[in-house]
């Protein structure tokens, strides 16, 4: 579960005019999705993507008209193409190198994950508080003090960061962090973190999640979607 406060979004809405962050993040979906499709399936429909990504159809091909492509009506989209227009559209983002603060087991959780699923941004450097932990080396990554953040992500050129934090110190954290240059912070401490103008936050709250799918495990399935549909027309317009 994502989220991003309002002058956040704006200032992502002015590097990527015409595609909303939420847009964003589907095309990443769908990208992960059609990578994983066996070599037998060269072509796709829309409403087969959507029950994949649990989108609809009308909003998959909203997405894909923004990378350029309408699909065939006789054949729906195909997935080589698709994946390449997506990979386009996140030409460059190749050249991020990430700081992840915190070697926890929550951070050690997203550095194998992220080495195993994830090849177009990597972990370059972490950083932690705990002497015993500094100094080491994390699943083939080493591990910094604090003390050591500005030096470190200004000589590997890291523009992101990951917050595997506990709330108290994450407004430190994140304090340090903008001082340093970084320009884009996934949290996953449960707090909101005030950054300067510019910043791009996204908050990943696994509380508020699992309470969300708590809630929509009684309602059902529809009743999400339809308030999916319904909170990204009413954010974005469509």
């Amino acid at each position: 579960m994502t989220f991003i406060t309002r002058n956040q979004h704006k200032a992502q809405g002015q590097r990527n005019p015409g595609v909303s962050p939420k847009t964003i993040e589907r095309l990443s979906v769908y990208r992960r999705t059609l990578a994983n499709l066996p070599a037998s399936t060269p072509f796709i429909y829309s409403h087969e993507l959507a029950a994949m990504c649990g989108s609809s159809a009308a909003q998959v091909r909203r997405d894909l008209m923004v990378i350029g492509t309408a699909g065939c009506p006789s054949r729906g989209y195909a997935v080589a193409e698709l994946i390449e227009l997506i990979d386009k559209r996140f030409a460059g983002i190749s050249s991020h190198a990430v700081a992840l603060v915190g070697a926890g087991t929550l951070g050690r959780s997203l550095i194998a994950y992220l080495q195993r699923r994830y090849h177009r941004l990597s972990i370059a450097a972490v950083f932690d508080k705990d002497p015993d932990l500094t100094s080491r080396v994390v699943y083939g990554i080493r591990c910094y003090p604090m003390g050591e953040l500005r030096r470190v992500v200004e000589e590997q050129s890291i523009s992101i960061a990951v917050i595997a934090l506990p709330d108290a110190s994450a407004q430190e954290v994140a304090e340090q962090l903008t001082a340093a240059g970084i320009t884009g912070i996934l949290n996953f401490a449960p707090v909101s973190l005030r950054v300067p103008s510019g910043t791009c936050v996204v908050d990943i709250d696994i509380a508020a999640a699992l309470d969300k799918l708590a809630f929509f495990a009684r309602t059902g399935r529809d009743q999400y979607l339809r308030e999916v549909m319904d909170e990204s027309r009413d954010k974005h317009g469509h």
